[in-house]
């Protein structure tokens, strides 16, 4: 039976949209647009989907081989995993306490300070030198230094407080987020809420003590929940529901099918006066598909190949963003025969020579983890940092032994494993440059210039997960000629801050 004449109108006036990409980013949009009344296909190069969530198993316990937490004082994430049918399964962590591995010891991680940065000298006396404590207590005295239109998070914080705050505490702390190089990484992108507060006070640590201060307020005029929040079954879980979802509600999606081709095959008239929209043509699996629009949800890399025909202008920016590579290595001991220090992990700065970056007691810090099977206790270790090649030219019985060798330096871990898991993330985190704000600018420029074209992804606004779906609904709002989604990341990109100790 037919519909009614309606029904078949709003059907032709559906805007059909392709998004390339079925990682988080992509799945989101996926999941907006049908919200929006387009008709969606997805397609995703691989045989999964997910992207950089990954949900596992060691030893018959579910597990996150990816990212393991959502950032909770963002909304689009947990509101995303509750939209999609996952909100009884969200938990805070069981403990949110933990350690720093400097100078031969672990030592509590310090409460005061902003990604690493003290408010005060006395916050960082557990695990700086007296040298370094001294170090900070001088940037008060010091003239206001000028960070003009961005800078290195190390190299500002070093200039105000000294490199042993970088090398000790923000080095490991952005290294969880970024697998990068504090010296290196844009302060106004990576740790925008420290840039704007330091280009308002005179010293650093008055403008860390001045975040703190509306944090504090902020909390006693509003419930102030959990920082962080994981699901049930692993943070993996939420792509999958997000792409049940889409499914549930007519969406398509294909996997398995790798994007060759993008182009624009002029415009496409719609029912409203003088009103048209971009036309595109994607080739993809051997099948030609045709478009009213795409959202482009891969890594830079592949937006590189895909844009490079119709905005290579865009297309060479791309390509230019480096990404760095690591591995995640998931080892499962009896209880009985693992005893570990208290709290949820620890972090590990690069100066100090350590292989292993940072290690998460997962059966601690996941109270879901540990009531799978009390007899186990699962621990993982993140390895390799931006430039860092050699360690994971390994095998994975290589990095194993050395997870292994360094957790029992740590910790007194001397158990043998009852199972080992090693996850390779190649390319897996994009890193943010001096300057990428600039980029991310050039590229939305040139990308405008073509009607019907949007981009989202980790790449541009933020590496966490509510940064991405964040990304994913500005693009979608974009096409639907709402530009006021991008314009506050561009003014506000989403802070990636860590998720505790391994992530």
């Amino acid at each position: 039976m037919r519909g009614s004449s309606a029904e078949n109108a709003e059907t032709a006036e559906a805007q059909q949209v392709i998004v390339i990409g079925g990682g988080i980013a992509g799945l989101a949009a996926a999941h907006r647009l049908l919200d929006r009344g387009a008709r969606v296909t997805v397609l995703e190069a691989s045989d999964r989907l997910g992207g950089k969530l990954l949900p596992g198993e060691i030893a018959g316990v579910r597990v996150d081989l990816g990212a393991e937490s959502l950032l909770a004082r963002r909304p689009e994430a947990v509101g995303l995993a509750r939209e999609v049918g996952l909100g009884d399964r969200l938990q805070p962590p069981a403990t949110a306490t933990a350690a720093i591995w400097t100078r031969d010891a672990l030592r509590p991680m310090p409460k005061g300070h902003v990604m690493g940065v003290p408010g005060t000298a006395s916050a960082v006396s557990g695990v700086l030198s007296q040298e370094g404590l001294a170090r900070v207590e001088r940037d008060a005295d010091l003239p206001r230094t000028e960070i003009g239109d961005d800078v290195a998070v190390g190299e500002y914080v070093a200039a105000r407080v000294g490199r042993e705050v970088v090398d000790r505490l923000v080095e490991p702390l952005l290294g969880g987020v970024y697998a990068g190089d504090a010296y290196r990484i844009s302060m106004r992108s990576a740790v925008p809420q420290l840039f704007e507060a330091a280009r308002t006070h005179t010293s650093l640590t008055e403008a860390v003590r001045a975040i703190q201060g509306r944090t504090a307020a902020a909390a006693r005029t509003q419930a102030a929940g959990p920082v962080f929040m994981g699901i049930e079954g692993g943070v993996g879980t939420l792509p999958l529901a997000v792409a049940d979802s889409v499914r549930a509600r007519g969406g398509e999606i294909l996997t398995g099918t790798p994007v060759t081709e993008l182009r624009r095959t002029g415009t496409a008239e719609t029912s409203g006066p003088g009103a048209s929209r971009a036309a595109w043509r994607v080739v993809a699996g051997g099948r030609v598909l045709h478009a009213d629009a795409v959202v482009v949800a891969v890594p830079a890399p592949a937006a590189a190949g895909l844009l490079r025909a119709e905005a290579p202008a865009a297309a060479a920016v791309l390509a230019a963003v480096e990404y760095a590579s690591m591995a995640l290595v998931t080892l499962a001991y009896r209880r009985s025969e693992a005893d570990l220090p208290e709290g949820s992990g620890f972090l590990v700065p690069p100066v100090d020579g350590r292989t292993i970056k940072a290690s998460t007691f997962a059966s601690r810090k996941w109270g879901w983890i540990a009531d799978e099977d009390r007899d186990l206790l699962v621990v993982r270790t993140s390895v390799g940092r931006y430039g860092e090649t050699a360690i994971l030219g390994h095998d994975d019985a290589h990095l194993v032994d050395v997870s292994r060798h360094d957790l029992r330096e740590a910790t007194g871990l001397a158990a043998t494993p009852v199972a080992t898991r090693v996850t390779r993330w190649t390319d897996g985190l994009p890193q943010y440059p001096v300057g990428h704000h600039a980029r991310v600018a050039r590229i939305r420029e040139h990308v405008a210039k073509l009607p019907g074209l949007a981009l989202c992804g980790a790449a541009y606004d933020g590496v966490g997960i509510p940064a991405s779906i964040a990304s994913a609904y500005a693009a979608v709002d974009a096409l639907g000629g709402d530009p006021r989604g991008v314009q506050e990341l561009t003014a506000h990109p989403v802070q990636s801050l860590h998720g505790g100790a391994g992530e």
